[in-house]
């Protein structure tokens, strides 16, 4: 019934009835464009009431502009991150130089990828697609290698750092300076003529001639061994323990000055030159091993600086350092 109804409007200025055509049509027509019309009047007010009806609009904008906002700064970092690399890059360089001035290997750039390489898988949010996980996946993966390489060097330093206090106690304790003032030969170790027995033995140090009474001075830092004489040709001598497997000696004295079991210093004066033992003249018979093995006393002067010249460079090397 309804089907075929239909609908008139009546004209009262020309008292006639016209049908409206589609009615229903525009009826809901009508009523969807007021349904909208509504319905944006609504999400208007609510937009200008700050989501009183909390649709959650303000906070999707927010979480959209921090996301935008957390990803420029994770950009950012990255870029940072980079720069402190190449800083990383620049301390390895520094302390492989470092490294060798103290007698350390250099860490090769093979074993400086074994011990920083191997990134393992960042652990993002399984929530995180897209860009966004992209860029926090290789800011971790930096990160880790950073931490590595952070690691690696400060262990470096810690091994320079304990090569150096090493160092410092070594070369106090190596017998670097001539033992007294005056000539001696550069071939006097080895082989020779004995000058007393005139035959051809082997010669474990170098003889140094000076008067009887000249200073005789501890080569380097140590404890005293021995002190006094023997029945064998080296007569009255001292013999000191510096450590580090190295012993020097020093024969033919006239007098010892310092008792066994002392420690003493680089240039004290321990005894004076003599002709005691087996000699043809006055001179100090000059030995220096090391593990067990006679070493050529001269390879370990140090541009045969005696103890006299050896106190004058370390009062001068004083007096720079406190002017600087």
């Amino acid at each position: 019934m309804f089907r075929k109804s239909r609908f008139f409007v009546f004209r009262s200025s020309s008292l006639a009835l016209r049908e409206v055509r589609f009615f229903k049509t525009k009826l809901i027509a009508s009523g969807v464009a007021l349904g909208f019309g509504l319905l944006g009047l609504l999400l208007l007010g609510n937009v200008l009431l700050n989501d009183v009806f909390g649709f959650g609009y303000d906070e999707l904008s927010m979480l959209t502009t921090e996301n935008r906002v957390l990803k420029d700064q994770v950009r950012e970092m990255g870029r940072k991150m980079l720069v402190v690399q190449r800083t990383l890059e620049g301390l390895a360089e520094r302390g492989n130089e470092l490294r060798l001035s103290v007698d350390l290997r250099r860490i090769d750039d093979d074993t400086r990828s074994a011990s920083i390489g191997g990134t393992r898988e960042p652990s993002t949010s399984a929530f995180l697609t897209g860009e966004a996980g992209t860029l926090l996946a290789e800011s971790q993966k930096l990160i880790d290698r950073l931490a590595r390489e952070v690691r690696l060097q400060q262990q470096s330093y810690e091994e320079i750092q304990t090569r150096l206090q090493y160092n410092k106690s070594f070369f106090a304790h190596l017998p670097a300076i001539k033992p007294m003032a005056g000539p001696y030969s550069i071939n006097g170790f080895g082989m020779r003529l004995h000058p007393v027995l005139h035959v051809y033995r082997m010669h474990y140090g170098v003889d140094i001639i000076n008067d009887v009474g000249a200073d005789v001075y501890a080569a380097g830092d140590g404890v005293v061994r021995f002190s006094g004489r023997t029945q064998g040709g080296l007569g009255i001598h001292v013999e000191i323990d510096h450590g580090y497997g190295i012993h020097s000696l020093y024969g033919h004295l006239s007098q010892v000055l310092v008792p066994t079991g002392k420690s003493v210093k680089r240039g004290e004066v321990i005894g004076r030159c003599g002709r005691t033992g087996l000699v043809s003249g006055p001179h100090l018979h000059y030995e220096v091993r090391r593990n067990g093995v006679s070493q050529n006393p001269v390879d370990y002067f140090f541009d045969d600086v005696d103890a006299a010249r050896y106190r004058a460079l370390l009062a001068q090397a004083q007096a720079n350092s406190v002017q600087q």
